[in-house]
């Protein structure tokens, strides 16, 4: 019965803010705004020029919305990199967030990409740890067996949440600090201030969502390994 019930949690964690973040993208998506001059693509060009950006280019991309910092990148899917919706352009004021964390060098944002940077090795170095913790404890002699598993959980999924917690942050300041001051200043009406404030507070929940989900994720690991 237990079982059951993390199962269930998890899933909602997981799923459910992915699917009620797709409901409010998608509805937002399919209106034209006519006041819009530009694409998603066009306004994200026209905030980094905005910001003397003008080395970090704007591409479309079928790897999601995001900015790649080691390419100076503002990336968007063709939705939103053609679309002229409320969507197209708020997430393309988010993106554009980014790049202005990254060039105002703010400590957070660059932790978050160090740490990313070095997920793979720490997932790597996990597994390894996994799965010859008995055969470490024989060569080394150690007491217990029960630290390097707890060490292994750590990299392959604790630090994992700690990126995701590390993300929240960013991204919360990306769309309210960032993101929103601008789509104020002038670019969309009052009407659509609203839709654009939904838009950004979906899209932060996912990372909540996955914050909490992981936190799960990790808190069950340790309970089987102390078994």
């Amino acid at each position: 019965m237990h079982y059951l019930l993390f199962v269930g949690l998890f899933l909602l964690l997981v799923y459910g803010p992915q699917w009620w973040v797709q409901w409010v993208l998608n509805r937002y998506n399919r209106k034209t705004e006519q006041n819009f001059p530009g694409t998603g693509g066009e306004f994200a060009r026209h905030l980094l020029d905005r910001y003397q950006l003008t080395q970090i280019k704007v591409e479309a991309t079928d790897l999601g919305d995001h900015y790649d910092p080691i390419s100076y990148s503002v990336r968007l899917t063709p939705d939103k990199f053609e679309g002229k919706t409320m969507t197209a352009i708020t997430v393309a004021a988010h993106e554009c967030g980014h790049a202005l964390q990254h060039a105002a060098a703010e400590p957070m944002f660059l932790w978050r990409t160090r740490l990313a940077y070095s997920a793979a090795w720490a997932q790597r170095l996990g597994s390894f740890l996994l799965f010859a913790a008995p055969v470490l404890v024989i060569l080394f002699r150690l007491p217990s067996i029960a630290v390097i598993n707890i060490l292994g959980a750590f990299l392959m999924i604790g630090f994992a949440v700690v990126i995701q917690l590390l993300t929240l942050p960013v991204e919360i300041d990306a769309s309210f600090n960032k993101a929103m001051p601008i789509l104020q200043s002038g670019y969309l009406t009052q009407k659509q201030i609203p839709a654009a404030r939904a838009i950004l507070r979906a899209a932060a929940w996912t990372y909540v969502a996955g914050s909490l989900a992981g936190l799960l994720n990790f808190w069950r690991w340790l309970a089987v390994l102390r078994r």
